[in-house]
């Protein structure tokens, strides 16, 4: 029996390694794409609802998946050693652009978080640095033997802290919180200490009184006071949380029907389209279609660790789950904060909200996830 041979019977292995169809050509990983196509398309069907049978947000946000698509496939194609090179030199460009935000960045709605690009409108650098921080982290342990040693756990938190304050500052919170928690998967996976974990979690629960008082803008701190206690302004900072947990009730089991919510059609509901469109699914479609959202993202987060676990190196591996937990955060954020379980922090839910940059982004890190499994290399034997 020849090699090409052995290799082809192998356990696990498919004749689709080596005479691939043509996903495998493209670099495509059908039952990732199939997953993520599935999505969108529930996502269109509940935003044409959110925004009140508008086919122009509909188109707008079609736009928005083609480009996205566009970048998953162009991504797709690049090998992951690509990625390992320009890391560094990605994640130090994201920096300067951070603080050239700071110093002349274009400021909407009381957050400064844009650099205007003559002739191609707005550009938001955080967006970048979703990909740039856990490849960075990642290409940092790559070098180093693991499980990590203190001074690398402390030169890693310092690779993700520093982005993470400088979005801070903009002021985002939000983005902020997943752009550090994308490096903290990365140096969990790495092999971090349990112990180094409970000292972590001490170390936050004691500062978190500190940070209220100190470190949050005031509308944070409303935000945080909204959490605990929406009732107590309730035709203010709290109507959102009040309303959204309203139209996730009145839903029920079976739902009122596509188009038949009132919450948000008679407008009761704020960022219908956006940060609250689950509330919005959970009032027409109720548990059941909750429950097939919750599974269709299951799937989507159960594959991703499975091309993580085929990883064939350190670098791979470590950006790959750091790329599906980040995925998972969003999605266990937004369902937070919409339940009336977390703060509002103005996560979207993953290609179900209408949105722009981050539509791109969140499929950008998929391509990076189907290039990490399309290109592993046949083991010799």
């Amino acid at each position: 029996m020849s090699q090409r041979e052995f290799i082809r019977q192998m356990p696990g292995q498919t004749g689709a390694s080596l005479s691939p169809g043509l996903a495998v050509r493209l670099h495509l990983d059908p039952p990732l794409l199939v997953g993520l196509l599935l999505l969108m398309f529930g996502g269109l069907t509940v935003l044409y609802s959110a925004g009140g049978e508008s086919m122009d947000l509909v188109v707008r946000q079609c736009i928005r998946f083609g480009a996205g698509l566009t970048v998953l496939f162009l991504l797709a194609q690049i090998p992951p050693r690509s990625y390992r090179f320009w890391a560094p030199v990605i994640y130090s460009i994201g920096l300067v652009l951070l603080v050239l935000v700071l110093v002349v960045g274009t400021e909407a709605k009381g957050a400064q978080r844009w650099l205007s690009i003559p002739g191609a409108g707005r550009f938001q650098p955080a967006e970048v640095m979703k990909l740039a921080v856990p490849a960075m982290v990642a290409w940092y342990f790559s070098e180093r033997t693991l499980p990590p040693k203190l001074t690398d756990v402390i030169a890693a938190l310092l690779l993700l802290g520093i982005p993470a304050m400088l979005i801070g500052l903009q002021p985002d919170l939000g983005t902020a919180i997943l752009i550090a928690a994308s490096g903290l998967v990365v140096l969990f996976m790495a092999g971090l200490s349990w112990r180094l974990i409970a000292v972590a979690v001490i170390i936050v629960v004691t500062a978190a009184p500190l940070m209220y008082f100190f470190v949050m803008h005031d509308y944070q701190r409303n935000r945080v006071d909204t959490f605990l206690n929406p009732e107590a302004d309730p035709r203010g900072t709290g109507w959102n949380i009040i309303q959204s947990k309203t139209a996730i009730g009145s839903g029920g089991v079976n739902g009122k029907g596509w188009l038949d919510g009132t919450q948000s059609r008679l407008d009761f509901l704020p960022e219908s389209s956006t940060d609250f469109i689950l509330a919005v699914l959970s009032e027409e479609f109720g548990l059941v279609g909750v429950s097939i959202l919750l599974m269709m993202y299951l799937v989507i987060v159960g594959r991703g660790f499975f091309i993580s676990w085929q990883a064939q190196d350190t670098f791979a591996r470590l950006l790959a789950a750091s790329l599906v937990m980040t995925f998972f955060i969003y999605v266990f954020v937004n369902i937070g904060m919409v339940s009336g379980l977390l703060p509002v922090v103005g996560v979207p839910l993953p290609l179900i909200s209408y949105g722009g940059t981050s539509v791109v982004t969140l499929l950008a890190s998929f391509g990076m996830l189907m290039s990490i499994h399309t290109h592993r290399r046949l083991m010799s034997y």
